[in-house]
């Protein structure tokens, strides 16, 4: 499994790569980042990195702004003296949070749900590239993190894809949300053109979702879901007339 570090205590760096040595040997730490910067500059030449041990701050800003400028798809195990960021780690593709120091058992459970969850990423990738699938450059199918488990969601459940708090979820035809690994950008180019519509920079529906549209403000249409609370998906001006001329194919 090849793993990055990114931490800007040198203290920290060592005592974390002793503890890894011990409990998991044969990971491979291809790379040790200070900073924002160097560490995006990383990831976008690298992106098959297997996992992250990410601290949230270092030495000039947040760890979670490089999870917003470039999609990270592998988990990450985030360390770190406080416990204010919980909430934002879990939401940036956090699988666990330890905090300083590290204790060696707390280690070798993380890397333990690392492990599966890494596992289903490649068994993903793996029916995405099935013979069965191959005809399709499409995605059929997205993994999801419920808890410590992961869950299967068929392209056909999926009524709406949408971002939120710099995530992005997918809502499903029984009212669930779920996070995903890829920004609405990246999901516009895997999800087929006749069944989904990207109607603003913050939503991308589905054909089924459409059952109920309103008109709206400034020319503009609002198309109804429920189970979204307060949430309002508004097609954008600029898209209605693409946005008729799709449900009408």
């Amino acid at each position: 499994m090849k793993v990055i570090i990114l931490e800007d205590e040198s203290r920290a760096v060592n005592h974390l790569k002793r503890l890894i040595e011990r409990v998991s040997p044969h990971m491979e730490i291809t790379g040790t980042f200070e900073t924002v910067r160097d560490a995006v500059a990383y990831l976008e030449k690298n992106p098959e990195v297997e996992l992250i041990f990410s601290d949230v701050q270092l030495a000039d800003g947040t760890s979670f702004e490089i999870f917003s400028k470039v999609p990270v798809s592998c988990p990450i195990i985030f360390t770190t003296a406080y416990d204010t960021y919980a909430i934002e780690a879990f939401n940036a593709n956090g699988i666990d949070y330890l905090l300083k120091p590290i204790e060696e058992e707390r280690l070798k459970t993380a890397i333990g749900k690392a492990r599966k969850f890494a596992s289903n990423l490649a068994l993903e990738r793996l029916l995405d590239q099935s013979p069965g699938q191959g005809k399709s450059r499409y995605k059929s199918r997205f993994m999801v993190k419920v808890g410590e488990k992961i869950r299967t969601i068929m392209v056909d459940e999926i009524l709406l894809f949408y971002s939120f708090e710099r995530s992005t979820y997918l809502h499903t035809d029984t009212h669930r949300n779920y996070i995903v690994d890829y920004s609405l950008e990246e999901l516009e180019h895997m999800l087929e053109p006749g069944k989904f519509f990207k109607i603003s920079r913050k939503h991308i529906v589905s054909i089924e979702a459409c059952a109920q549209i309103y008109a709206w403000s400034n020319n503009r249409l609002k198309i109804n879901i429920e189970g979204l609370g307060d949430q309002h998906v508004v097609v954008a001006r600029e898209r209605v007339r693409e946005f008729k001329a799709w449900l009408d194919t």
